[in-house]
């Protein structure tokens, strides 16, 4: 049951108008942020805030949107940074995003797009049962909905429309971020934390309403680069060197069951993401993802060996690895922090929910925000199947959300 009606219809509204906003961040290729599209949410956002009486500031060149509330009420206050992003996966299509909604969803499958026979079968995704009955936000299932984030960000503007309303009501004060490329590595990094002005915080990213996380991945980024020799097969005895075939026996190097598809809980993986490869050239790309910081070394330093491995026997250096480090598992900061995730726990439970956790299989912005001196756990979203044509929000799960963050900034 959600408390306040108001936040239902408002919720509601913004994620429609903000999940039409393309906003798919790309590739890094050495600007960021990747795609400028994600610059039109975040102008949107800032004169959102400025309508709404808020202090806000609009970052265009690092495409970052702060807004301000100070303390209301209080005898002594510590300020809160509230942090969303603002870019879609790179994953599937996430232009021209056509949200609908589904009312009092009856359960069993649904049909996204009758004309091109797309349905959502409810034997593929059981988390459906648990939302017989409710609003969903749906896609026509030809994109990703973009829930993931714009869920965040919905709850976040209503937080910030609910205060702005209610002057009479008491809160510590609020600062609001919202943040560009966090789906591709970009993790907050041009957010300036002095002009933030918190020195504590919180992400809200993430799936299942109710959900928090104080534990995230180690990850990096790998690029394998393979250099062949190409000559016509005819005469290519003793002469050619296959860049295909060396990228072939470098993936069969791996192991073959820490894959994301044969990994769960706190079981870290190789994640092979695209293979280009010829006779002359091959590149391969791969992300290492693992909870422990020795073993996430170890799963690093086995991908050097590996093409150490195929140098000697090809007798020269033919084939190289290029690692990049991505976020590191805020677990190590949060734990001299316990009260950020009391206060988590505190709050859902007075929205009427039992929190819950799990150490998250990602990453988020608060990943790096950790070590770099904002410690910041995380609240989900309230999405679900994000990344996907298959995704969808329910709207309760985006209004009991702003509950759970009335009841954080209160305390």
């Amino acid at each position: 049951m959600v408390e306040h009606p108001e936040f239902y219809r408002q919720t509601e509204d913004r994620l429609l108008r903000y999940a039409a906003v393309t906003t798919q961040s790309g590739r890094y290729e050495g600007v960021w942020p990747t795609t400028d599209c994600q610059r039109d949410l975040a102008k949107l956002l800032y004169k959102e805030l400025h309508a709404l009486g808020i202090r806000a500031w609009y970052d265009e060149a690092h495409c970052l949107v702060y807004g301000w509330l100070p303390a209301a009420h209080v005898t002594e206050d510590r300020p809160i940074a509230l942090i969303a992003h603002l870019d879609t996966a790179p994953d599937v299509k996430g232009r021209d995003v056509k949200p609908w909604v589904l009312r009092a969803y009856p359960g069993g499958d649904i049909v996204l797009n009758k004309e091109e026979n797309i349905v959502m079968h409810a034997a593929d995704y059981p988390n459906l049962e648990q939302y017989v009955g409710q609003d969903l936000v749906l896609t026509d299932g030809t994109t990703l909905l973009g829930g993931d984030d714009k869920a965040a960000i919905a709850a976040l503007m209503t937080l910030a429309e609910f205060y702005a309303d209610h002057p009479e009501q008491p809160h510590r004060s609020i600062c609001l971020a919202f943040t560009p490329d966090e789906e591709v590595g970009g993790l907050a990094r041009d957010l300036d934390l002095d002009k933030l002005g918190a020195k504590f915080a919180y992400t809200v990213d993430g799936d299942h309403l109710g959900w928090y996380q104080d534990q995230t991945f180690n990850a990096a980024e790998a690029l394998v680069r393979i250099t062949g020799r190409s000559v016509h097969p005819a005469t290519a005895k003793g002469i050619m060197i296959n860049a295909a075939d060396l990228a072939g026996d470098f993936l069969s190097s791996l192991p073959r069951q820490e894959k994301p598809q044969y990994s769960s809980g706190t079981e870290g993986f190789y994640y092979v993401t695209s293979v280009q490869a010829d006779c002359e050239k091959a590149e391969i790309r791969l992300i290492i993802r693992d909870f422990d910081a020795m073993q996430f070394q170890v799963r690093q330093d086995m991908l050097q060996l590996y093409a150490r491995m195929l140098n000697e026997r090809l007798g020269e250096e033919r084939v190289t690895v290029e690692l990049r480090q991505q976020y590191r598992n805020m677990g190590e900061v949060l734990s001299a922090y316990p009260f950020l995730v009391e206060d988590l726990e505190e709050a859902i439970r007075a929205a009427g929910l039992e929190p819950r956790s799990e150490p998250f299989r990602g990453g988020t912005d608060g990943s790096s925000l950790s070590f770099r001196g904002l410690p910041c756990p995380n609240l989900s979203a309230g999405y679900e199947n994000a990344h996907g044509r298959f995704e969808f929000v329910p709207v309760g799960s985006m209004a009991k959300n702003v509950e759970i963050l009335i009841h954080l900034t209160k305390r």
